[in-house]
């Protein structure tokens, strides 16, 4: 958290994008180098990391931790009579959008990995295109607060972030 911290102020103070795309952009950065450095033999202590990321259960961590605080805070900037005003809108676009973003994206990485001589199966690029489909709320909903599209548009959009992510995130999962 600290460092998600640091990484916003210096995004906020050098780069000037939007919050998570600047921390998401500053984190790949960092990790590169530290990727980096591991490969021209510089340790600073990527393996003492590396033990203890492996302490860390992720499912429990992310779907049924942080995952509630991350639906929590963008559900809050959401109207609900305006959410119901569109459901129709929404669930459309949450289900039938998905599907169809899912079948183009793993179509289209099937050609690429076939085209680039890599054999993969259909359903592995189904697979990761049902992963990479949905959006993510806390995301578009930032993004969507500093563009300043119609309010329909914006919350048709974050609902259908919002719902995909609940659905597909294992929120409702009693385990």
């Amino acid at each position: 958290m600290v460092l998600t911290a640091l990484f916003s102020f210096i995004n906020c103070r050098m780069l000037r994008m939007p919050t998570t795309i600047g921390v998401m952009f500053i984190a790949l950065v960092v990790s590169l180098g530290i990727v980096s450095l591991g490969w021209l033999g510089i340790d600073i202590g990527q393996a003492r990391v590396a033990q203890m990321l492996e302490t860390i259960d992720f499912n429990q961590t992310l779907l049924h931790g942080m995952l509630s605080f991350l639906l929590f805070a963008g559900a809050m900037h959401i109207n609900l009579d305006d959410l119901k005003n569109q459901k129709w809108a929404i669930t459309i676009l949450a289900t039938a959008g998905v599907v169809a973003s899912t079948f183009i994206v793993g179509s289209l990485t099937w050609l690429v990995l076939d085209f680039l001589g890599i054999p993969t199966s259909f359903i592995y690029c189904l697979l990761f295109g049902a992963l990479i489909s949905p959006t993510d709320p806390v995301a578009v909903i930032g993004i969507l607060k500093t563009v300043g599209i119609p309010k329909g548009l914006e919350t048709k959009i974050a609902g259908e972030s919002l719902f995909n992510e609940y659905r597909c995130g294992g929120v409702s999962d009693p385990a």
